[in-house]
């Protein structure tokens, strides 16, 4: 009892443990102690005021835009080229000079063309390319950096390309000047773009705008009113909240204060994990009997606890990547539905804690739990994990869409984010199948799909023990019925137990024709003492706990075979040798078994069963009455001796096991069809009789 006590003091400190550590992983910023969402009511009791002054942030979408129309509307630099113009009026000079225009060219035309390239040229011919993606844009401008370095604003309405500035000139002409005239000068010769693109004034200039882009549109005074109940959570509500909920998670706290914070979280993780450990000792006590059980359960919580302490603040849309019905499988699997149930239940809580919508969240994670352990009855095989995986995403997204559309109707369009993330949970899920093997390695469990494998007739072990020992393979066979039937009606591990019968006896492989079910006519035991066949008797249980751990049969096998015959003596030979020697001093221990006696109800049972299979062997006369006599007299005498006192099985488990085992025994030892002879003929020949013997 003291030893128990002190294993419970272990376990709760393993829990201790465990919550300091969540504590420590726990996200350093405060939690915001509001949940809302755009198109929702605020369903908080009264007006919320603003505590302090905080600024309203841009949301990240409308940073983008910004910088996106700024990336659109690139206002480009440019530099005026003087000499263009010079070059350009000196030119028509001296083709006019030169005779090389129309003889109707007068002076007066030279003086227009000199005075309009003037306009021209001051306010600036662009490239043709550079003009027409100036005019695709609304509202389109440039700057022309002057030789002071001044950048003056120009619209597209007020430069030109060759194009323009052509019809420009001819229409500005005056009245007495003819137009056919002027277009006979060919004035777009002398109509050269004189701007140059600076390149390094313009990314210059686009940086320093793009660097105006400030996350803040705006700011909140102390005791504005923020939002009320019943309002509407509009866009603008729900960018105001997004402010202050960012000011509150960093607002600056004292020593004192964080000191709180982090006690107020201790204590919230701790009384979560409490809840787990408090289940234990109501509820399944015995669990607590081996602190591996404990480490099993608290690292299963643990281990996505940390995971989603660690990821979330990064990324919040990964909650639903999380594994958590992982939990529900593992425990489901070595322990039982109830523990499964728990525990999931304890892990979801505890990441509900830093999760966005928590309830959402809780809720899914639930229904996922519950879907896993109504779907997962046995994990024999991976098409049982498979049908649990995909029954357990297709909950999560009905559960999901189902939230969905009950708080804030159907959406526009299919969240591909979150579906994917639940794809990648149910991959994960599927993993779990993998997880199994190593649990086992580790912890000393075994699964369901280990015991099937072991009860496969072809296991070395067996094909072995029934090669070398065919009868007592035969009677492991036996036993494994008698106590698979019996364990299924009181409950227990079947396939534990059948796995554990079929291998209690492989250390008769050592010595088989020193046991009854496998000797002929020669008894070994006639030329041995009694304490000498008794040692060799006991030894099967050592040598097949030997055998067993060189093959690396799990422990709740060995355990069989440790249990078996618990600390029960070889009664055969110690009554042979006590009437024998009626004054010696007999050392009892050389005829016991060196145990332990069984302590779980699988081993209980297959005790029983090993011995009333064995024993009926020797019954002369197999009848109904005499079967009942045989099966009350074993199970009783193994009672009166106290072998199952460490098992929790019941008086009416006793019973049941006793009738299982009669009805069983009656199939396995039913009558037979005697087959009548062909009667012969006197007469017939000795040939015919021949013939007849020979089946002919």
């Amino acid at each position: 009892m003291a030893l128990y006590r002190s294993k419970k003091i272990k376990s709760g400190l393993i829990f201790v443990v465990a919550a300091i550590l969540m504590t420590l992983l726990y996200p350093s910023k405060l939690k915001f102690k509001y949940d809302y969402s755009i198109g929702q009511p605020w369903r908080y009791e009264g007006v919320l005021t603003a505590p302090y002054s905080f600024p309203i942030y841009k949301s990240e979408a409308q940073k983008v835009q910004e910088r996106d129309s700024i990336e659109r509307t690139k206002i480009s630099y440019y530099t005026q080229n003087a000499t263009v113009k010079i070059s350009e009026k000196n030119q028509i000079s001296k083709d006019f000079m030169e005779r090389k225009l129309s003889p109707e060219v007068t002076s007066d035309y030279i003086q227009y063309i000199h005075k309009v390239l003037d306009e021209i040229y001051d306010r600036g011919i662009l490239p043709n390319d550079a003009y027409d993606l100036l005019s695709s844009q609304e509202n389109g401008y440039i700057f022309v950096v002057d030789d002071r370095n001044v950048a003056v604003r120009r619209d597209t309405s007020e430069i030109f390309n060759a194009r323009r500035a052509y019809d420009y000139a001819i229409h500005e002409a005056p009245a007495h000047l003819k137009r056919h005239v002027l277009q006979q000068v060919s004035l777009e010769q002398y109509l050269i773009s004189n701007l140059d693109l600076d390149l390094a004034k313009t990314n210059q200039m686009q940086s320093a705008r793009l660097a105006t882009v400030t996350d803040v549109v705006g700011n909140v005074q102390k005791g504005e009113r923020i939002v009320g109940t019943g309002d509407m959570v509009t866009p603008e509500i729900y960018q105001v909240l997004e402010g202050y909920r960012t000011a509150f998670e960093h607002a600056s706290t004292t020593s004192t204060e964080r000191v709180a914070l982090v006690m107020g979280q201790f204590f919230l993780i701790l009384f979560l994990f409490l809840m787990l450990f408090c289940y234990l000792l109501a509820f399944r006590e015995e669990l607590l009997k081996q602190i591996k059980n404990t480490l099993f359960l608290v690292l299963n919580v643990s281990l996505l606890v940390a995971l989603t302490y660690v990821l979330v603040p990064i990324e919040p849309a990964v909650t639903y990547m999380i594994p958590f019905s992982i939990v529900a499988i593992q425990v489901r699997v070595f322990i039982d539905s109830r523990t499964a149930a728990i525990t999931h239940l304890v892990t979801v809580l505890l990441a509900a804690l830093v999760v966005p919508s928590p309830l959402q969240f809780v809720v899914i994670q639930l229904i996922a739990g519950q879907i896993v352990l109504v779907t997962l009855r046995n994990l024999s095989q991976r098409s049982d994990l498979f049908r649990t995986s995909f029954a357990t995403l297709f909950g999560m997204i009905i559960s999901y869409y189902a939230m969905l559309i009950a708080g804030q109707g159907l959406p526009e369009s299919i969240d591909w984010n979150t579906l994917f993330y639940l794809v990648i949970n149910f991959i994960f899920l599927t993993f779990a199948y993998l997880m199994v093997y190593g649990i086992e390695r580790l912890f000393g469990y075994v699964s369901s799909i280990s015991l099937v494998e072991l009860a496969d007739i072809n296991k070395p072990l067996l094909r072995q023990l029934s090669e070398v020992a065919p009868g007592t393979f035969q009677h492991s066979l036996n036993v494994s019925t008698l106590a698979s039937e019996a364990i299924g009606e009181i409950g227990g591990d079947v396939r534990l137990v059948r796995s554990g019968a079929l291998y209690h006896d492989i250390g008769k492989m050592k010595n088989p024709t020193y046991f009854t079910e496998n000797q002929g006519a020669n008894n070994p035991h006639d030329r041995l003492s009694y304490d000498q066949s008794a040692r060799i008797i006991i030894k099967h249980v050592t040598d097949g706990i030997e055998m067993a751990e060189k093959a690396k049969l799990p422990k709740p096998i060995i355990d069989f075979i440790r249990t078996h015959h618990g600390l029960g003596m070889t009664k055969y030979f110690y009554i042979k040798y006590k009437n024998e020697n009626p004054d010696a001093v007999i050392d009892e221990s050389i005829f016991h078994y060196p145990g332990p006696n069984p302590w779980t109800k699988e081993q209980g049972v297959m005790m029983l069963a090993d011995a009333v299979e064995a024993s009926s062997r020797s019954l002369k006369e197999i009848t109904e009455q005499v079967l009942i006599d045989h099966v009350n007299k074993i199970v009783d005498g193994i009672m009166a001796d106290g072998y199952l006192k460490n098992t929790p099985l019941t008086f009416r488990d006793i019973e049941t096991t006793k009738y299982i085992f009669i009805d069983k025994l009656r199939n396995m030892y039913h009558s037979r069809i005697d087959y009548p002879e062909l009667r012969r003929s006197p007469n017939a020949t000795e040939e015919q009789k021949q013939g007849e013997d020979s089946g002919q």
